[in-house]
């Protein structure tokens, strides 16, 4: 029985592909058997197919998958150069079904490979699948974004960001579209503030090679927040189909700036110096394997943005996230404006009510003022809770089963991608230019002194 689907995963003897790509393969296979999927691997390590069956089997058994090994033992193994044209002309030619090409890759292999296939006959329906970062700036972006398109249709374009699950995304849009007490209130005349947070506990892990080029701007906010910012501020689209819903977000990206224009003083950035977190002892991350301490790289960056349009001119929107801080929390936070007015009598703050979404496990809380127990008259904070699941995938399985089903409403669409560095660049400059200080903070702590609570 022929495939729907040849899954080719370009650096298949890689630390993604072991770690993170098979144990999500193994997942979506165990949980929707009907799937036909043909798996092959290349790379540039001379396997055979033995050993690429052995990694294989030991991914899925590892993840609690072994029952899919099945599904997939006649996968196969190449040896080739994916930046050589030969190489993927012969790789290309062997196919069952729809080809989808992951490209398990550092950016610059990727980039390279692209640049390569202009040379190669490419079937019909082919999917591409590109890991970020999307580039290094709006200039190779769009450099990058023109190759590709002249190899396939945008539509066939998957820019991986496994930060958008599809659980954590539609929980977000269901809480927001489907209820009349958020609808009418989610715009600038009634929202104070927005943070968005991804906070770490783990350090650089032996990741200098990337980490230490991109930083936790790039890494993070570049690459994932500003897709959930995007996410979270968009009109209400027509349909939660690819094209009404990559419209929706990419506008906002077109509309997003940084903070009165001075990224200077809209940005913040650090970097952890030794300390402890639980039972665990980290180095300074200037004395991490690998790192050049010159090149000054942040472990912590946050940057303040506004969105230049009607709903939300005037909000704050802050985007934080670090490594090597004593909680791991993503977090969305709305915090709704106070009240016009409190009658006399009631007594106590009267802050504004928040909304929480906690990003994996996915949880909702919204924080209201409440009269007291023993007062009557006197106001307290109350938090009413729900839990929204973690879907039944975990994210690279999402990540797979859209690029399978050649569904690329969450994947991120040329012009997004170019917009995120847009908004990103002249804060790099800022930075390359001194103009912000690289500030230190212990591991374990919360950052360095001075920095902004977040609610």
């Amino acid at each position: 029985m022929s495939a729907d689907t040849t899954l080719l995963i370009l650096g298949a003897s890689g630390d993604l592909t072991s770690r993170l790509l098979l144990p999500a393969l193994g997942q979506l296979l165990t949980l929707e058997p009907h799937r036909r999927v043909r798996l092959r691997g290349a790379g540039r390590e001379d396997w055979d197919d033995a050993r690429w069956r052995e990694t294989v089997r030991h991914a899925f058994e590892s993840a609690g998958f072994a029952d899919a090994v099945d599904l997939v033992a006649d996968t196969t193994y190449e040896r080739a150069d994916i930046t050589d044209p030969g190489d993927l002309s012969r790789l290309l030619e062997d196919h069952d079904g729809r080809l989808a090409l992951y490209f398990a890759v550092p950016p610059a292999v990727a980039k390279a490979a692209c640049e390569a296939l202009a040379d190669v006959e490419i079937p019909d329906g082919t999917v591409l699948a590109l890991e970020k970062p999307f580039g290094v700036d709006q200039a190779s972006a769009r450099e990058l974004n023109a190759t590709l398109a002249r190899l396939v249709p945008e539509s066939q374009v998957f820019r991986i960001d496994h930060f958008l699950g599809r659980s954590t995304t539609l929980n977000l849009l269901g809480v927001r579209f489907a209820n009349r007490v958020f609808a009418p209130v989610w715009r600038a005349q009634d929202i104070e503030s927005v943070v968005i947070r991804y906070d770490e506990t783990l350090g650089l892990e032996g990741r200098a090679g990337y980490y230490d080029r991109a930083g936790a701007l790039t890494d993070m906010i570049q690459s994932h927040l500003l897709q959930v910012m995007a996410i979270l501020a968009m009109e209400p689209p027509a349909t939660l189909h690819e094209r009404d819903f990559r419209d929706a977000t990419s506008a906002v990206l077109r509309a997003t700036h940084v903070w009165h224009d001075d990224p200077a003083r809209s940005s913040r950035r650090a970097r952890y110096t030794a300390g402890t977190i639980g039972d665990r002892q980290l180095p300074a991350y200037s004395e991490e394997p690998g790192v050049d301490p010159s090149r000054g790289t942040e472990t912590l960056a946050e940057l303040v943005c506004e969105i230049r349009n009607d709903r939300w001119a005037g909000v704050p929107f802050r985007l934080r996230s670090g490594k090597a801080l004593p909680e791991k929390k993503g977090e969305i936070v709305v915090t709704f404006r106070r009240v016009n007015h409190v009658p006399d009598g009631l007594t106590g703050p009267a802050p504004g009510s928040a909304l929480r979404f906690s990003l994996g496990p996915d949880h909702m809380d919204l924080e209201l003022n409440v009269n007291g127990g023993d007062d009557p008259f006197e106001l307290e904070r109350a938090t009413i809770g729900a839990d929204l699941g973690e879907g039944a995938l975990k994210a690279y399985g999402e990540v797979l089963s859209g690029i399978l089903d050649a569904d690329a409403t969450l994947a991120v669409r040329g012009d997004a991608a170019e917009e995120s560095w847009r908004i990103v660049d002249p804060v790099l400059a800022a930075w390359r230019n001194g103009e912000v200080p690289l500030e230190e903070y212990p591991a374990g702590s919360l950052g360095p002194e001075g920095w902004p609570a977040l609610p």
